[in-house]
């Protein structure tokens, strides 16, 4: 698939909005913002809620592809997690099917499947089609995202890529992370990947980089034509002599959602 020109990019004042606003371009986008706050240094940006109907489908007129970050990113109440992560996901999604956009990269998450167990000793990768097990109503929101992504697919012809991120900072911040960490240049492969591989129908990835530690299985992302370069292992002496390893018997670090399985979830995560 040729690259998309015209790329639109949803959450663009959060915090991994604000690192693809930075990557994506070199690959040769032409960024459309938009958030519900300002974004900095980009007085063009749209400001505007997903909650708004009219407001997402003209954000989306005229562009080539979509790139769905925004909404909530943490756990909270489900009337804000229907509001922003489903009802607003809807929103795009029918705004997309109305302007004849076909190809959209939805930011899924690894807490879809976040009660799954994490690999331990000589136990394989998790599948891409592992059972999903949200562990919050947060995780729960992305489940309804990938299943959307399918029906507008199946029905509409909608292409989309659901990446399960892992957690995408410039270093990881926990022993947690060495294993669920892609870095912010392995991101922008992984989306440029998504936005021009050929056929992709509704394909579920999980977002990594090729960390030595790596839970889940990274075969769906490479099929896309995803090359990551980057190994959180150079940051592992260090987180681990500040945590320590990670302890089995802690149920926090029994499932890959992490703390998001405690009750209520622990945060940093």
């Amino acid at each position: 698939m040729p690259a998309p020109r015209t790329v639109l990019l949803t959450g663009a004042a959060g915090g991994l909005g604000t690192l693809m606003r930075e990557l994506l371009p070199p690959y040769g986008y032409d960024l459309r913002l938009f958030d519900m706050r300002p974004v900095d240094g980009a007085p063009d940006a749209i400001v505007g809620d997903l909650g708004d109907r009219d407001a997402v489908r003209e954000a989306v007129r005229g562009v080539d592809a979509v790139v769905h970050l925004a909404g909530i990113s943490l756990e909270s109440s489900f009337d804000k997690i229907l509001k922003a992560n489903i009802e607003g996901t809807y929103h795009l999604y029918e705004a997309a099917r109305e302007e004849g956009v076909r190809r959209i990269v939805f930011a899924s998450s690894n807490h879809a499947v976040g009660y799954t167990p994490r690999p331990q000793g000589d136990n394989p990768l998790i599948p891409v089609d592992t059972p999903r097990r949200p562990d919050t109503f947060y995780g729960l929101s992305k489940c309804f995202g990938e299943d959307l992504a399918q029906l507008y697919w199946d029905k509409h012809g909608v292409e989309t890529v659901s990446v399960r991120i892992g957690s995408c900072f410039p270093e990881p911040t926990s022993v947690r992370m060495l294993s669920v960490w892609m870095s912010p240049a392995d991101g922008a492969r992984l989306f440029h990947a998504a936005l021009t591989a050929e056929g992709v129908g509704h394909t579920v990835v999980y977002g990594s980089s090729a960390n030595t530690r790596l839970w889940w299985d990274l075969g769906s992302a490479r099929a896309l034509g995803y090359e990551p370069r980057d190994d959180s292992e150079v940051f592992a002496e260090k987180l681990i002599a500040e945590h320590g390893e990670l302890d089995p018997r802690d149920p926090s670090h029994a499932h890959l959602g992490g703390h998001f399985t405690t009750n209520p979830p622990i945060w940093p995560y």
